[in-house]
C-alpha cells in the first residue's frame, strides 16, 4: 500500500511518495526486500515567462543557472480565445496530428506532459522521436512539464483503474492545476490578462469528463476550425478512430481479420508461421514476397487478399499456403492505375466487387493457367498469405492527386471530398486523403500520411501535409525525392551550428607545436601530399603521397580528413550528424552530413593550407606487400587537389619530371599491383550504370548526358583507400574485438545467380560459375562477345543485381568468418576515408584514436547495444542517399530529354508475356516497351507468345525479341500518368 510521508522539513519542496515493497528470490535461495520510492517535489516550474512565483523557486540546472522559461507571457489568440491561450494536449492529439504540430507558425505555446511523453514513446518511436526534436526547437516553445513528479499533478491509480484512464485522468489533472496556478499568476501581475489553458483530446469521453470538470477542452478538429488557414490545417489531422468507426455497420469486411500477437509468436516459435519484410514487386502491383530463413526461395503473395492490407516495407507475418497453391512468379507487367483508373474515392461500394476485382481475377486466373516452363522463372515458388502485421513500415508518402478521382475541380471549392493520392512509389497502394482543397492541389506534388487500413476499405486513408509544388518544377521534385528517401535536408538548427569553432573561416592550425592542438600529431607538412577527386570536389576527404625510401622499398600516405577534432560524441552536431548519417549528392545540390564551414573549409584538405589529418602510413615493397604499417594523427599541407582527368595528364605527361608527379607515378605503379593482387584472390569488377549530367552553369538546367569514364587515376585512388580502410579495420578489431564498428558484404546465396545463370546457358552457351567469389570473377571475365563489347559491362550490371546488399555492423554480432566482405575478396573491412561525408568513418576515427592510445574512447562507442542502433540508422541512411541519387539523375535526365526524340542502341534485360525492359548505356536508364504501346496499323495491340523458357518475346510473328539482344530504339519524354514523373519514353524500331 503506497503512503505519503514528509522526508524534510515543512518548508522542503520535496515530498517522497514510498511505494509498494517487492520481494526478489536470489540463486541462493535468499529473500530480497527492494522498497521503491518516487520523490515528488514543488519546485518543477511552470516555465511560463507570465509567472514570477516559478521564476523564483525553479532549481538550477546542473550548469548551475536556471533554464530559460520557454512558454510566452503573452501567447497567441485565436477567434476562440482572444486572450491567448497554452495548449495541453494529450497522447490521441499528438498520435492523430504531429504533422499539425510540425508546421512552421501554427501552434506554439504547447505543455508537453511528462504522462503525454512516455505514452508516445510506447505507441511511436519514430513520433517520439518527433516530439521530441520540436520540444528543442527554441522557435516552437514546447515545454516539457514533469507533471508525475510534482506533488500537486502526480495521479496514482486507483483499484480497477486501466492505465489509459489514469493516464487521461493525469492530463486533466495537470490542465487543471495550470489554469489555477496561472490564474494566480495573472492576478500577481495585474497589467496581463490570463491565458486560457486548452487540452485537446481526440477521446470523446476524456473530453467529457473535461467538461464536467470545468475544464476548456476541445477535439482537434473543432480547435483547428477556429484558426486562420483553417481548411488546409484541417486536412492535416488524421480521422480518429470515432469518426473511421462511425461508418456504416454493415459494410463488407473485405480483407481477413489479423491473428493476435500472441497467435503469431507461438506461430513463428512453432514453425507454422514465418516473419519476414513485405516487399512489392516494382512491376506487378498484385505481387509480393518476403524472404524468410525457413525457404531457400522468397515466398510469393499474390493478390490483395493474400497481402492483406500489406505495404511495402511493413514487418509480416505469413502462412504458407498448400502446395497445390504454389505459382511461378508472375510474367506479366500490370500497373493499379491502369486496372482501378476509374475507382470511386468517395464511396468504394460503387465501385466495389469484393476484394478482388474481375479485372484482378483475370490477371491472376492467367497466371495460374500459363504454362511452367523449366526455368527458374517459370518454375512454381512457395505462395504465403499475410495473417498479420508485426510493424508497420508506414512513412510520409509524395504523390500526386488523381484527377478522375476529385469531384469538384474549381479552386474555391472548400467542399470537403475524398480523393485518391497516386503515390510517386508504384509499389504504394492509392491512399484515400480527405481534403478540403482538391482543387488547388491538383497538378502538385502533393505530401501526404497513412494513417489506418481498415478490413472494410479497399485502400489505406491517410490525411494531407503539405503541398510542395506544381509537378516538374525543379523545387517540388527535387524536394519530392529528398521525402521520398528520408533525407534530412532542412538547415542545421543553431544548437549545431554553436558546437563550430568560434573563429570561423579563420581558423588555422596552431602556429606553434607547443599548442595543445599538435598534442600527439606527427609534424609531416614536409610531405609533397596532393589530393585527386572528382571535377569540382570541394569537401576534400583524402589525399596521398608516395615516396621511394633509401632501402629501395616506397613509403605511400593515405591522409584523412581529422573530423573527429572538431565533431566530439554526443554533442548537437555529432547526434545531427549520426542521424543524418551520410552526404547526400544530387546532380545539382549536395545534402551535407556536417556544416559547410567544416566540410567544405576546416576540415576538407585543400591544397597550399595546413590541415589536421589522421594518417595511415605503410612500407611497401616493390609488389606493393606490406612491410610495416603505423597510424598517427598529423598536420598536413597539400600540395595540389587534381581532378582524375587533371591528374592522369600530369602522370602520363613524359615532361614532367618534379617529385609530385614521380610520387603520382610511385602510386600508380603500386595500385596495379594491390588491384592485381585483389583480383587474383576474387574480389569481383561489378558495374553499375553512371551518367553525368552536364547543366547549365547559371540556373543548372541540364543540357546533356555523358557516360562516365573511368581513368586509372580512379583506380589509383580506390585501391589505397580499400588498403586504407583494411588497415583500419584490423587495428581496430585488434583493440576493441566486441564493438569495432566495420563494413561486411554477405557471400550471395547460391539461387540468388540461378536465374542469370540460366539465362546466360540458355542463350549464350556461357557458363556462369558461382562457388566462390573468384570463380564467379573468373566466369564473368569469360562473358565476352568480341561483336558486341558491351555485353560483359551488361552482364556485371545483372551480376551486381544479384548481390547481397554490404552492411555496417558492430563486430561482437557476428562470428569472424561473416566478417568478410564478399565483393572485395578481403577478411575484413571498414571505412575511414570519408568521415566529412560518412557518419560511419567518423566513428572509425575515434575508435582508430583510442587504438593508438591518442585519447579515450568515449562510452556510446563502447556499447554494442548503442553501436548496433548507429549500424541500424546507417545502413538506412546509405542505401537511401543512393536511391536519392538515382531518382536526382533519373529526374534530369527526363529533363535533358523533354522535347527531343532521338535514336541510340539498347539492350533488353528483361522480358515479360506483355512487355520488355531495354538498358540504354548512354542515358544509365532502363525502360519498359509494353505490347500495348506497339499498336499495329489497324490501332490493336498486337498479339504476342511468350516463351519463358528460352526468354523470348514472339509478337505477331513477325518480330522476335530475345533476352541481350541489342535494339534499337526512339527515345522521347512523357508525363508518366502514373506518378507524374517526366520519364523517358522507349519505342522499339
Amino acid at each position: 500500500m503506497t503512503s505519503l510521508k514528509r522526508s524534510h522539513a515543512a518548508t522542503s519542496p520535496t515530498t517522497t511518495l514510498s511505494s509498494k515493497t517487492y520481494l526478489r528470490t536470489l540463486k541462493s535461495g535468499k529473500v530480497q526486500k527492494i522498497v521503491r520510492e518516487l520523490y515528488l517535489r514543488q519546485d518543477i516550474p511552470c516555465s511560463s515567462q507570465l509567472c514570477s512565483k516559478c521564476l523564483d523557486l525553479a532549481p538550477p540546472s546542473f550548469q548551475g543557472r536556471s533554464e530559460p522559461f520557454v512558454l510566452s507571457a503573452i501567447p497567441a489568440g485565436t477567434k476562440q480565445f482572444p486572450q491567448g491561450h497554452y495548449l495541453v494536449p494529450d497522447t490521441n492529439a499528438f498520435l492523430s496530428a504531429m504533422d499539425l504540430f510540425e508546421s512552421e507558425g501554427v501552434l506554439q505555446d504547447v505543455v508537453v506532459l511528462q504522462t503525454v511523453l512516455e505514452e508516445v514513446k510506447n505507441r511511436s518511436l519514430p513520433l517520439y522521436n518527433r516530439l521530441i526534436a520540436l520540444t528543442k526547437n527554441e522557435g516552437k516553445r514546447f515545454y516539457v512539464f514533469f507533471n508525475d513528479f510534482r506533488l500537486e499533478t502526480y495521479v496514482q491509480r486507483n483499484a480497477g483503474e486501466s492505465i489509459n484512464d489514469r493516464n487521461d485522468r493525469a492530463v486533466r489533472k495537470a490542465s487543471q492545476w495550470y489554469a489555477d496556478h496561472l490564474q494566480q499568476a495573472s492576478e500577481a501581475r495585474q497589467s496581463i490578462r490570463c491565458p486560457a489553458v486548452v487540452m485537446l483530446s481526440d477521446d470523446k469521453d476524456c473530453v467529457r469528463k473535461a467538461h464536467l470538470e470545468g475544464l476548456v477542452a476541445l477535439n482537434l478538429n473543432d480547435y483547428v476550425a477556429g484558426l486562420a488557414d483553417a481548411d488546409r490545417l484541417l486536412d492535416m489531422v488524421a480521422s480518429s478512430r470515432e469518426q473511421r468507426i462511425a461508418k456504416d455497420d454493415k459494410a463488407q469486411m473485405l480483407y481477413p481479420e489479423y491473428l493476435t500477437i500472441s497467435a503469431m509468436l507461438t506461430g513463428v516459435k512453432a514453425g507454422t508461421l514465418h516473419q519476414g519484410t513485405f516487399n512489392v514487386s516494382p512491376y506487378n502491383y498484385l505481387e509480393g514476397t518476403v524472404h524468410v530463413p525457413s525457404f531457400d526461395r522468397s515466398l510469393i503473395i499474390m493478390g490483395r487478399e493474400n497481402s492483406n492490407r500489406a505495404v511495402s516495407g511493413d514487418v509480416v507475418v505469413v502462412e504458407v499456403l498448400p502446395k497445390d497453391q504454389w505459382k511461378a512468379p508472375s510474367s506479366q507487367v500490370i500497373e493499379e492505375e491502369e486496372v482501378h483508373k476509374n475507382d470511386n474515392a468517395e464511396n468504394e461500394d460503387e465501385s466495389n466487387e469484393g476484394i478482388i476485382t474481375q479485372q484482378e481475377r483475370k490477371f491472376l486466373q492467367d497466371e495460374v493457367k500459363r504454362t511452367h516452363g523449366q526455368s527458374a522463372e517459370g518454375r512454381p515458388q512457395p505462395t504465403a498469405r499475410v495473417v498479420g502485421v508485426v510493424k508497420r513500415n508506414w512513412r510520409q508518402y509524395v504523390g500526386h492527386i488523381d484527377k478522375d478521382s476529385v469531384r469538384s475541380m474549381t479552386k474555391e471549392s472548400r467542399a470537403q471530398q475524398t480523393v485518391f493520392l497516386v503515390p510517386m512509389d508504384k509499389k504504394v497502394p492509392k491512399i484515400r486523403v480527405r481534403t478540403r482543397q482538391a482543387g488547388e492541389l491538383l497538378g502538385n506534388r502533393v505530401l501526404v500520411s497513412i494513417d489506418s487500413w481498415d478490413r472494410d476499405s479497399r485502400y489505406p486513408s491517410g490525411h494531407f501535409i503539405r503541398n510542395l509544388g506544381e509537378l516538374e518544377t525543379k523545387g517540388a521534385e527535387t524536394e519530392a525525392l529528398l521525402l521520398e528517401w528520408d533525407v534530412q535536408y532542412r538547415p542545421f538548427p543553431k544548437t549545431v551550428l554553436d558546437c563550430l569553432p568560434p573563429e570561423g573561416h579563420n581558423w588555422k592550425v596552431p602556429a606553434e607545436p607547443t599548442d595543445p592542438g599538435w598534442r600527439g600529431r606527427r609534424d609531416l607538412r614536409d610531405l609533397i601530399i596532393c589530393s585527386i577527386d572528382p571535377p569540382g570536389c570541394v569537401d576534400i576527404d583524402d589525399a596521398l603521397h608516395a615516396r621511394r625510401l633509401p632501402n629501395g622499398n616506397f613509403e605511400v600516405g593515405v591522409h584523412i580528413a581529422d573530423v573527429s577534432h572538431f565533431v566530439k560524441p554526443n554533442n548537437a552536431m555529432d547526434k545531427e550528424a549520426s542521424l543524418r548519417g551520410t552526404t547526400v549528392y544530387l546532380v545539382d545540390k549536395r545534402i551535407d552530413m556536417l556544416p559547410m564551414l567544416l566540410g567544405t573549409d576546416l576540415c576538407s584538405l585543400k591544397p597550399y593550407v595546413e590541415r589536421y589529418a589522421f594518417s595511415v602510413l605503410w612500407e611497401l615493397d616493390a609488389n606493393a606487400d606490406i612491410v610495416n604499417t603505423t597510424f598517427t594523427k598529423s598536420v598536413i599541407r597539400s600540395r595540389e587537389a587534381f581532378s582524375y582527368e587533371a591528374a592522369q595528364l600530369r602522370i602520363d605527361d613524359p615532361s614532367q619530371q618534379d617529385e609530385l608527379t614521380q610520387g603520382m607515378r610511385h602510386l600508380m605503379m603500386l595500385s596495379k599491383k594491390l588491384r592485381a593482387k585483389r583480383m587474383a584472390a576474387g574480389a569481383l569488377n561489378l558495374a553499375s550504370p553512371e551518367v553525368r549530367i552536364e547543366t547549365e552553369s547559371e540556373t543548372s538546367d541540364p543540357v546533356d548526358v555523358k557516360t562516365k569514364q573511368l581513368l586509372d587515376t580512379n583506380q589509383l585512388v580506390e585501391e589505397f583507400m580499400l588498403l586504407a580502410n583494411i588497415s583500419v579495420a584490423g587495428k581496430n578489431y585488434e583493440a576493441f574485438p566486441q564493438t569495432a564498428l566495420l563494413r561486411r558484404h554477405g557471400a550471395p546465396p547460391k539461387n540468388n545467380f540461378e536465374e542469370l545463370a540460366n539465362q546466360l546457358k540458355i542463350k549464350k552457351g556461357m557458363e556462369l560459375r558461382t562457388d566462390s567469389s573468384k570463380a564467379l570473377a573468373d566466369s564473368l571475365d569469360l562473358c565476352v562477345e568480341h561483336s558486341n563489347p558491351f555485353f560483359n559491362t551488361l552482364i556485371r550490371i545483372l551480376a551486381t543485381r544479384c548481390m547481397m546488399s554490404a552492411e555496417y555492423f558492430c563486430s561482437g554480432t557476428q562470428a569472424f568468418p561473416e566478417f568478410r566482405h564478399y565483393g572485395l575478396a578481403s577478411e575484413i573491412y571498414t571505412h575511414f576515408t570519408s568521415p566529412i561525408r560518412r557518419y560511419a568513418d567518423l566513428e572509425a576515427h575515434r575508435q582508430l584514436a583510442a587504438a593508438i592510445g591518442y585519447e579515450a574512447l568515449d562510452s556510446s562507442l563502447q556499447s554494442r547495444s548503442k553501436l548496433e542502433g548507429v549500424c541500424k540508422n546507417i545502413n538506412v541512411r546509405h542505401r537511401n542517399a543512393q536511391m536519392a541519387g538515382r531518382a536526382s539523375v533519373e529526374y534530369y535526365v527526363g529533363q535533358a530529354l523533354k522535347g527531343r526524340v532521338i535514336e541510340e542502341d539498347g539492350f533488353v534485360m528483361r522480358i515479360f508475356s506483355n512487355g520488355f525492359v531495354v538498358f540504354v548505356p548512354r542515358f544509365g536508364i532502363e525502360g519498359l516497351i509494353r505490347l500495348r504501346d506497339m499498336t499495329n496499323d489497324d490501332g490493336k495491340e498486337p498479339e504476342a507468345v511468350f516463351d519463358a523458357e528460352n526468354y523470348m518475346l514472339d509478337i505477331d510473328s513477325k518480330r522476335q525479341v530475345d533476352l541481350f539482344q541489342k535494339v534499337r530504339v526512339q527515345i522521347s519524354d512523357e508525363a508518366e500518368e502514373s506518378t507524374g514523373k517526366r520519364k523517358i519514353k522507349l519505342q522499339l524500331i
